[in-house]
């Protein structure tokens, strides 16, 4: 069953949990090839006293990823000192969110991805309702799903992509936006290391 935390039992479980990387083997094309840095926010807010997620939707005019449904973020920076940096200044360049709007919960469990990136999840809590100022070269849209509606196994479903016989994770549309991919799998990362139940 799905369990509603405060943003300190939410901090001491991912403390608790601690950063790993996922070596599922999924991408044989990458072995031996060095990852490139990233990382991604996972912004959280309380809407009505539940927790959200916000994505962002991105435009047709980036350069990869065109129109899909993602977190902010990006590659890392020369002048970024960690993580949690590039995750706050790529988010600032997306969709104005301010880092020092942005209450830094913890990190979670990095992910590889086909594009050869290690990315690194970053989980922060900000205050809604926030004015957001997007770059309108890179995001389309900005919007939250509940956490709780996320943890709900019916939500979900799994399928096989032939090119590399990955397990591909998707979700139902909510409200006209689907999240899949890389993002659907984070997603579940947060869901199992906060023990949400599904």
């Amino acid at each position: 069953m799905y369990r509603h935390l405060e943003p300190d039992q939410i901090r001491h479980r991912l403390a608790h949990y601690g950063v790993k990387v996922v070596d599922d083997n999924l991408f044989p094309h990458l072995v031996g090839k060095q990852p490139k840095e990233a990382a991604v926010l996972i912004p959280l807010t309380q809407i009505e006293q539940e927790w959200h997620i916000l994505f962002t939707r991105r435009t047709d005019r980036v350069e990869s990823h065109k129109g899909q449904v993602s977190f902010p973020g990006g590659a890392r920076e020369q002048d970024d000192s960690d993580a949690q940096a590039t995750a706050l200044r790529e988010s600032f360049e997306e969709i104005g969110l301010l880092p020092a709007h942005v209450a830094l919960l913890g990190q979670m469990t990095q992910r590889k991805t086909v594009s050869n990136y290690l990315v690194t999840p970053v989980i922060g809590h900000y205050e809604s309702p926030y004015e957001f100022n997007t770059n309108r070269f890179e995001v389309q849209h900005v919007f939250t799903v509940p956490l709780r509606w996320l943890a709900n196994r019916e939500n979900w479903f799994t399928y096989t992509f032939d090119e590399t016989s990955n397990i591909v994770v998707k979700y139902r549309d909510y409200d006209g936006e689907t999240v899949w991919g890389i993002t659907a799998k984070i997603t579940q990362d947060l869901i199992r290391t906060l023990d949400l139940g599904y």
